[in-house]
């Protein structure tokens, strides 16, 4: 048949070869093999895994991935979207890191899931990839904000921050100027509420969710309080200056400044009334901006921003929130991982990112960048929010003591329980969940 005439001929090749030549032409040719093989896949792109939440995806993609993988041809960035809810982020990082096969090389966190996820060991330690110098130009709140006891686990992408959003126009309109304290807010929002200029006064977040903590924390700092103290492990939810800030939430209500509901409400529900010229001042996040300014809005252009008042004597406090970039520790591409973050905490890719996507910097330079402000005005005043800005206490038991916050303020500000029980409570509750958090670290 005509398919032995090959075989024939390779036959009679090994033949005249010899043995040992045969051995070696063999082994030769398998080694080649599997270097050709090394080098295909060499030159095959290394992809990274990132969950983030399906809003976030399309920004991502558009602006720094595709700036990076164009500059970065052997890495690819797949963005595996998750859910809108952060919360349910969180649960599904900590899912694939509890189960041990995570899937995840990058991990976007919160700012608040840093020492968790630190704590448990589920992150690279990054303190010796990054000089002091480096770290210097981030806003330091939010580098503090990506350490756990004393090692740098997260890089600082976006910031966030609490502030006071007013309505300017008609303050100035009564010649009135912004306030710094609770009382002169209070007086203002009354004063414009007899005269008909606004329904509300002021509107906050006062549902039972981590929103009131974010809220609360502000109110409480700038009573000169404190929730926990992450060196000493010292709780202050039952000193005379959180009660303060608690009679401060439910005087709003009682005297009309607040409406009745704002125990319910959330972000989203408090934006939608101030937007609407139903109030005079609102708590809120920078995102708030943007919408606020829309040329459809009702408030468009009438708006101001600022720290947040505080009491006498007493500094202003802005809850620092924001995103940042660690590494898995289970990653099998930590080298490129790396080089993933540098890329994107760059000033180049910031810089872009903020200018497409409106998102706030973690570097301070960009804060004041004339192109960033010529598109961005409130930015410098941003700055002085950030600036302002202080941290939920970075403990391993962070979820755990944010959720007894959450229960006992809620039922304190609703009336289900005096200020005075609600506090002693969750002060004797997170007492007893650090003090279970040592026993099991000393084990």
């Amino acid at each position: 048949m005509v398919y032995r005439q090959p075989l024939n001929r390779l036959k009679k090749f090994f033949q005249k070869l010899g043995f040992w030549r045969s051995i070696g032409f063999f082994t030769a040719l398998f080694l080649s093999i599997i270097l050709i093989t090394k080098i295909a896949i060499a030159q095959q792109p290394v992809t990274l895994n990132l969950l983030m939440t399906a809003p976030d995806a399309d920004p991502w993609r558009q602006g720094m991935i595709a700036d990076f993988e164009r500059k970065n041809p052997r890495i690819r960035i797949n963005i595996i979207e998750g859910p809108n809810a952060t919360n349910l982020i969180e649960d599904l990082y900590t899912s694939a890191f509890i189960l041990g096969d995570s899937p995840y090389d990058l991990v976007n966190m919160d700012v608040i899931w840093t020492s968790k996820f630190a704590a448990a060991g589920w992150l690279l330690d990054l303190s010796d990839r990054i000089t002091p110098q480096e770290l210097a130009v981030f806003s330091p709140k939010d580098v503090e904000g990506g350490s756990y006891q004393g090692k740098l686990y997260r890089i600082p992408l976006r910031s966030d921050a609490g502030m006071l959003y007013y309505r300017k126009d008609l303050l100035d309109q009564a010649k009135l100027k912004p306030p710094e304290t609770f009382e002169q807010l209070m007086n203002i929002s009354k004063y414009l509420q007899r005269n008909d200029k606004a329904k509300w006064g002021y509107i906050w977040q006062g549902r039972q969710y981590e929103g009131l903590v974010a809220m609360f924390l502000e109110v409480l700092e700038g009573y000169g309080g404190f929730w926990v103290n992450p060196e000493t492990l010292e709780v202050g939810l039952d000193r005379p200056e959180t009660l303060k800030a608690i009679a401060f939430l439910k005087d709003t209500i009682k005297q009309g400044i607040s409406p009745p509901g704002v125990t319910t409400y959330q972000e989203e529900e408090t934006r939608r009334l101030f937007q609407s010229g139903q109030a005079v001042f609102l708590r809120s996040w920078p995102y708030v901006w943007p919408l606020a300014n829309q040329k459809t809005s009702q408030i468009n252009g009438k708006i101001g921003i600022k720290p947040m008042v505080h009491a006498p004597g007493q500094s202003s406090a802005a809850c620092l929130g924001g995103w940042g970039l660690g590494i898995a520790k289970s990653t099998k591409h930590p080298k490129e991982a790396w080089q993933a973050i540098k890329y994107f905490s760059s000033r180049e890719a910031q810089r872009q990112f903020i200018l497409k996507a409106g998102y706030v910097p973690s570097r301070r330079e960009l804060f004041t960048d004339p192109e960033i402000v010529a598109k961005y005005p409130h930015f410098p005043q941003l700055l002085e929010v950030v600036d302002r800005a202080v941290l939920r206490p970075p403990i391993a038991q962070y979820a755990q003591a944010s959720d007894i916050l959450q229960r006992y303020l809620s039922g304190a500000l609703t009336g289900r329980m005096s200020p005075e029980n609600a506090m002693q409570s969750a002060a004797e509750e997170t007492r007893r969940l650090l003090k279970a958090g040592q026993g099991k670290k000393a084990a």
